[in-house]
């Protein structure tokens, strides 16, 4: 073979290099350029944020490479008129080439599977000062239980952790299969009917942040979102004593206040329908009620399923919401603890305003 043939076959080669250079490094810095992930909420975040940085670094070169050699062999060895019914070339292959190709793959893989082991056993290091927080799942909403040594747990449908306090999730589910998931945390599990699941983390920023089902537990899955807060250590003990000493009663604010009582402690009840408490999920989640300014059509429209309907209708909806589903909706969505999660105060504040502004 001449030398002017050797270069003619290695210039596709140099070109075919040059490629995927130039693309590799275009796919990486573009790679790492996207912001994907929302705020960093905990310290587990930054390692597993660095996990997919290094995941790009591995898997851009490899897609560009296969891409690469693909394309080649399209414009290199595709069939030329005339050649339609001859066979390939009779080659009997690289024996050499393919175990590089067999066995460098498989070195990544390795690689790869165990500096993520290596990563999540370090995320997951329990510490000496963790807190137990419990995560109930049930269709369609999150509740959350401190334990208290020797009395109640404290219970609140909206999560509040201390900036920097270690925590311990235990995830349990009353019903079906559920997914607690925390984006700014990185971490997620599911939580499965019998079983409690765990995982770790410590906020360590500060901020309100969603909190997600990530499994499709039914027909309320979409609204299935809870709160959480991450607060200073000061403003998180405070919390957690007014929650042992009762709770801080709910202030009027705006809309008609049903209730008793001086002003302190009445209960607004259209803020209650739309907002919730920290043990109740607002009904406002999903119902649309015209006064309350509430537009979801995961639950019946209330403005219409109510009217016409007493007070003793209006509870027993609340407190048993599957004895007589709406039409064109099913048993089952929304949840059954309404009954035990708000006050009797608040349920017949409730009741009232439901029935002043939807049952006449």
């Amino acid at each position: 073979m001449s030398e002017e043939t050797r270069r003619q076959e290695r210039t596709p080669v140099l070109q075919m290099v040059v490629f995927g250079v130039v693309a590799t490094a275009a796919g990486i810095a573009l790679g790492l350029a996207i912001d994907w992930f929302p705020t960093q909420g905990s310290t587990q975040a930054k390692p597993i944020d660095d996990l997919y940085d290094l995941m790009i670094y591995v898997s851009v070169p490899v897609f560009v490479l296969v891409t690469v050699v693909v394309l080649f062999s399209v414009w290199k060895f595709h069939m030329r008129p005339g050649e339609e019914n001859l066979d390939g070339p009779p080659i009997h292959g690289n024996t050499r080439l393919e175990v590089i190709w067999t066995a460098l793959p498989a070195i990544l893989l390795v690689a790869l599977c165990s500096w993520a082991y290596v990563v999540m056993t370090d995320i997951e290091e329990a510490q000496a000062n963790e807190m137990r927080i419990d995560v109930i799942g049930q269709q369609f909403a999150w509740s959350y239980e401190y334990p208290q040594a020797g009395g109640k747990p404290v219970r609140s449908n909206i999560l509040y952790i201390a900036q920097g306090q270690p925590v311990r999730f235990n995830v349990k589910a009353l019903d079906v299969l559920h997914d607690f998931w925390v984006p700014a945390f990185r971490m997620k599990i599911d939580a499965v009917p019998g079983i409690s699941t765990r995982y770790r983390v410590t906020p360590n920023r500060l901020g309100t942040y969603p909190v997600v089902c990530a499994e499709l537990c039914g027909l309320g899955h979409s609204v299935m979102r809870s709160t959480v807060k991450v607060v200073p250590k000061a403003e998180f003990d405070k919390w957690i004593a007014e929650q042992k000493a009762g709770g801080a009663p709910p202030a009027a604010e705006g809309g008609e206040a049903a209730g008793g009582g001086d002003a302190e402690a009445q209960i607004d009840a259209k803020t209650l329908f739309a907002e919730g408490t920290s043990e109740a999920t607002a009904c406002g989640a999903c119902h649309t009620l015209a006064d309350a300014g509430t537009s979801s059509q995961t639950g019946p429209e209330l403005d219409k399923s109510l009217k016409g309907k007493d007070e003793a209708y209006i509870r027993a909806g609340i407190e048993d919401p599957d004895a007589e589903v709406a039409a064109g909706f099913q048993a089952g969505i929304m949840p059954k603890n309404y009954g035990d999660t708000l006050s009797p105060e608040e349920l017949d504040a409730l009741v009232e305003y439901l029935g002043k502004v939807a049952g006449k």
